[in-house]
This record gives structure tokens, C-alpha cells and sequence, in this order.
């Protein structure tokens, strides 16, 4: 198991409490923001595309990592994806996230979730990792600290699996709009745009890449293979 003591619990970073309260901490908001309908407003009517795309890289009874809590039923389907042989590990910062995860994955008692800093070492590895629309929401220095530590948690042969924002094509209807919602609502984004995930540690020199985006390039989706 990852290094999940409860008595030593993480404090919520400055850069999600005072950037992403609304988000991600107001139990106000929570339940709202979680409904499907709601995270597939939010991707474009691209949510269920997207999230099947990332499912689709893992494998029954494998032992994946699910870096942060995703709104939506994504969880649930990467939990059916790996059955009952398989098992899923979601850890996030935020205790609300966490209660809230636990809440979906019920029907799946080989499934956890825990209260983890992502920015510190996991402690375990796994046979696969899954990181879905987190790194465009914290600041660089963060980013690089939690891609090095996924890198590190796969094992050797194993994979992991971005799913996140990516610089749309220059013709695309949406990039005025999503230049104001990475302007004053995802302010770590434009910083994720100008990188190359393949690229954005030393450790990723030892996985084999491949990168597919999607939307006219709006997302991306980047596949690192431990060699």
C-alpha cells in the first residue's frame, strides 16, 4: 500500500485552497460539479470519450493508481475495467475528494482510495498509473514533483496513462473561449500547454512514449511504457 498514515495526514496545499476551493473543497459545490452531466458540459461533450480512451489502456486484474480523485463516474469505470481480480488506488489530497470516492467505488471492495500528497513519494509501485486531467491544475514546480513520483510508482514493463489539456489547433472555434477559462479559471494550464509531457522529468527517459489528442487538439493523451 502507498504511504497513506492516517495520523500524519497531508495539509491541503496553498495553490489548491486558494485557487480551487470552489472546486474541490466547498461542500457546497462537490456534489454539483460531480454529476456527469456536469463534467461533460465542462470537457465539450468530450467526458465520456476521453475517459474511455484512458480505461481502454489498462487490463483486468491489473493493480492501477489512480493519481486524484475524478469527477464523474471515471473511477467506476476504471474499477470495472480491471474486475474483481484487479484493483484500483485512488489517492488525493483533499479529504472531501477522498470520502467522496470512497462513496462511488463502494461496489468494488478491492478498490480504495486515501488521503496522499502527490508531491511526495507514493511508496509502492504498481502495475499501471492513471493520471486524468490533474497536472493542468497545479503549478509547475508541483507538476514536475508528482510526474516523477507516478514515473517511479510503475513498474518495470508497466504503463501510465495522461489524460489532460493540450494546445488546440490554431483554426479551432474553441480557443478564445478556453484562452479565457485558462486566464481565470485554470490559471497552471497555459503553463502545462507550453511543455511536453514526455519530456517534463529526467525519469520519463526511461518509459517509451506515445502521444493522441483529441478535439482539434484541445486534449491530449500521452502513453509511457517502463522499458
Amino acid at each position: 500500500m502507498p504511504n497513506t498514515n492516517s495520523a500524519a495526514t497531508p495539509p491541503v496545499p496553498d495553490y489548491l485552497r486558494d485557487t480551487y476551493t470552489w472546486a474541490y473543497l466547498d461542500h457546497r459545490t462537490v456534489p454539483w460539479l460531480d454529476q456527469p452531466v456536469v463534467v461533460s458540459a465542462i470537457l465539450w461533450g468530450n467526458a465520456s470519450r476521453l475517459m474511455n480512451a484512458a480505461v481502454r489502456e489498462f487490463s483486468a486484474g491489473q493493480r492501477v493508481l489512480q493519481a486524484a480523485a475524478v469527477y464523474g463516474d471515471f473511477s467506476q469505470r476504471l474499477a470495472r475495467r480491471l474486475g474483481g481480480d484487479g484493483q484500483l488506488t485512488v489517492l488525493d489530497v483533499a479529504s472531501i475528494q477522498i470520502a467522496n470516492t470512497r462513496r462511488k467505488l463502494a461496489p468494488w471492495p478491492a478498490s480504495s482510495a486515501h488521503v496522499a500528497d502527490l508531491t511526495e513519494p507514493v511508496g509502492t509501485t504498481f502495475d499501471a498509473v492513471c493520471c486524468f486531467f490533474l497536472l493542468h491544475e497545479v503549478p509547475p514546480h508541483a507538476r514536475q514533483r508528482i510526474v516523477s513520483n507516478l514515473l517511479n510508482a510503475v513498474e518495470p514493463g508497466g504503463k501510465i496513462v495522461f489524460v489532460d489539456y493540450h494546445r488546440p489547433r490554431g483554426w479551432h472555434p474553441m480557443r478564445p473561449i478556453m484562452a479565457l477559462v485558462f486566464r481565470y479559471l485554470e490559471p497552471f494550464a497555459n503553463s502545462l500547454l507550453a511543455e511536453s509531457i514526455d519530456s517534463l522529468v529526467p525519469e520519463t527517459a526511461g518509459f517509451e512514449w506515445t502521444k493522441e489528442t483529441f478535439f482539434g487538439g484541445l486534449y491530449q493523451k500521452v502513453v509511457g511504457v517502463r522499458r
